[in-house]
């Protein structure tokens, strides 16, 4: 099994998620958008993977926002048609962040400036907590979705839509992929000083996800188990009958 993880920044490592992928099996691809010399200027032109390669695309956090077409034009639209095409050939998309929103785009949601920051470890309210744990999960995000009219969401707190599903995909607006040295990662590109103006202790920060990483690799892992068991495997087996 092929999994493609699009990772929008050079920031944005497979980390948990990854792992948890590899544990079933699948064989863990990554593709870069912006590379690290394009950081500050991130409207760059790529050609993504043939997603008919893969059995699950995995499109990944970003500092930037869907909307940003000044910034990021150049490519976000080409992505938005990415994932309508893969959708339509039944390729599996687990969405996160920035690639959850995404995912609401190109299916007819909206993505919003969020009345503030939701930054650190917070607790979401599940519907199926056995497939999508209530937390706490990781959030670093400005924006939110407003979903797609044929989604059904799953999860959702104060703050966001958590989670939602449409067709053979799942967005997310948490990281269940965090992982210290990702997070380390984050915070030396600038994440300080966004963590401080929203009146958050960085090194606090870091320290409480090195606490929970136990805890939070199994969360990951049964969020990711339920997806793969729920919906890759049994559209993967209707693909190669296609």
């Amino acid at each position: 099994m092929q999994a493609l993880f699009i990772q929008h920044d050079h920031l944005s490592p497979p980390a948990l998620v990854g792992e948890a992928l590899g544990g079933l099996g699948y064989e863990i691809n990554e593709f870069l958008v912006v590379p690290e010399e394009k950081f500050h200027s991130p409207n760059v032109h790529v050609e993504l993977p043939d997603y008919r390669d893969y059995d699950l695309l995995v499109p990944m956090g970003a500092p930037w926002s869907v909307y940003d077409t000044a910034r990021i034009g150049n490519w976000v639209f080409d992505e938005l048609a990415y994932l309508r095409g893969a959708l339509s050939q039944g390729v599996a998309v687990l969405g996160i962040c920035f690639g959850g929103q995404l995912l609401a785009k190109a299916n007819g949601g909206e993505v919003v400036r969020s009345p503030a920051p939701e930054i650190g470890w917070h607790v979401i309210h599940s519907d199926e907590p056995d497939a999508i744990p209530s937390g706490p999960w990781f959030q670093w995000h400005y924006d939110r979705v407003v979903p797609p009219p044929s989604a059904s969401v799953v999860a959702r707190n104060a703050a966001a839509v958590q989670a939602f599903r449409i067709g053979r995909s799942l967005g997310l607006q948490f990281h269940p992929e965090i992982d210290p040295p990702s997070l380390l990662g984050w915070l030396d590109n600038g994440g300080r000083e966004e963590a401080s103006e929203a009146g958050l202790d960085p090194d606090l920060m870091l320290g409480h996800t090195e606490a929970e990483l136990p805890s939070a690799r199994l969360r990951t892992r049964r969020l990711i188990e339920s997806f793969h068991r729920e919906v890759v495997s049994p559209g993967r087996a209707n693909r190669a009958r296609t």
